[in-house]
């Protein structure tokens, strides 16, 4: 039996992984079915890692954290897993794609979640090059410039606000003239003079060339008119789709999910299932950056280590 099984082989596993070797376990396995690094290796610069000066692409940037978290003995298992079920005894079922299980005493869910796209022409494209779904990682990158955004949820409000400390002006474009964020969140942008709404909208057309990457953003407004955007980035907001996949066993969820579809954590990244932790983007309230999945990765191994010595 393992002692922890990790799923997810982005910042937070790896993570988890490190730290559940290094103090001391010894059957550790990781299950990414495909090469370790998560969401941050299609980023093209990674800047903001404390303690990593050399601004580089996310693949560099993760390249030797494979390496230096499975010095201690952490297995990496190329296998895609499909669910987690929790045993009679207390022990946890993992099943992997083509039917093989394996039985861990605890185990660290780091599936993640990936932003939704929201189908625009030219969004595919110019995604990392000009589109982006993260405001806090490529926000400085357009400073003093004006940017886009789209979207009507709080993330969307909260970005297009956060946009403006660093941006000359943000359009914040939305499809109603409604929106679904809080009521004093939606009253500070209108407030907000370095903010234009351009409601009742859609975006037609992202356009640019591989070498600069985004020129513009065309805009279908209400009247069936294009107004064309000359911004050099568009930021989008529509939501998320959160891999909780592998916590279904038959139709219900082995531990509480938001209805966001992140998973119920407490401050240890412990779920509601005793030996079950998440960790990443996958959790709830997660801020989406890597120091902070690294950051939970390392919480949730303390925490299995401290759940499996409790067994004993």
């Amino acid at each position: 039996m393992l002692d922890v099984a990790i799923i997810g082989g982005g910042p937070a596993g790896l993570s988890a992984g490190l730290y559940a070797t290094r103090g001391g376990l010894k059957n550790v396995v990781m299950f990414e079915k495909g090469m370790p690094g998560g969401q941050i290796t299609s980023s093209s610069e990674m800047e903001n890692y404390p303690g990593v000066a050399t601004v580089m692409d996310g693949m560099s940037f993760m390249s030797p954290w494979l390496e230096q978290c499975t010095r201690f003995g952490l297995k990496h298992e190329m296998a895609a897993v499909e669910k987690v079920s929790k045993n009679s005894d207390g022990s946890f079922t993992i099943t992997l794609e083509g039917g093989k299980t394996e039985q861990a005493k605890a185990v660290i869910v780091c599936t993640g979640s990936t932003p939704k796209r929201a189908g625009f022409k030219g969004e595919d494209e110019f995604f990392g090059k000009g589109v982006s779904t993260c405001a806090t990682c490529d926000g400085f990158f357009y400073k003093n410039k004006e940017v886009a955004v789209l979207g009507g949820g709080d993330t969307a409000i909260e970005e297009a606000e956060y946009l403006t400390r660093i941006c000359s002006k943000v359009y914040l474009i939305h499809r109603r003239d409604t929106f679904r964020a809080a009521p004093s969140s939606v009253e500070k942008v209108k407030k907000n003079e370095k903010i234009e709404l351009i409601l009742n909208a859609t975006i037609d057309e992202v356009y640019g060339d591989s070498t600069a990457g985004v020129k513009g953003v065309k805009v279908k407004l209400a009247d069936g008119s294009i107004r064309d955007l000359v911004v050099p980035g568009i930021f989008t907001f529509v939501g998320l789709n959160v891999r909780n996949e592998v916590l279904k066993d038959g139709d219900k969820f082995i531990c509480d999910i938001l209805p966001s579809g992140q998973v119920k954590v407490d401050l240890k990244m412990q779920t509601s299932t005793p030996g079950l932790f998440a960790a990443g983007d996958l959790r709830q309230d997660a801020p989406k950056q890597v120091v902070s999945a690294a950051a939970d990765g390392a919480v949730a191994a303390l925490s299995a280590m401290s759940y499996i010595e409790s067994l004993h």
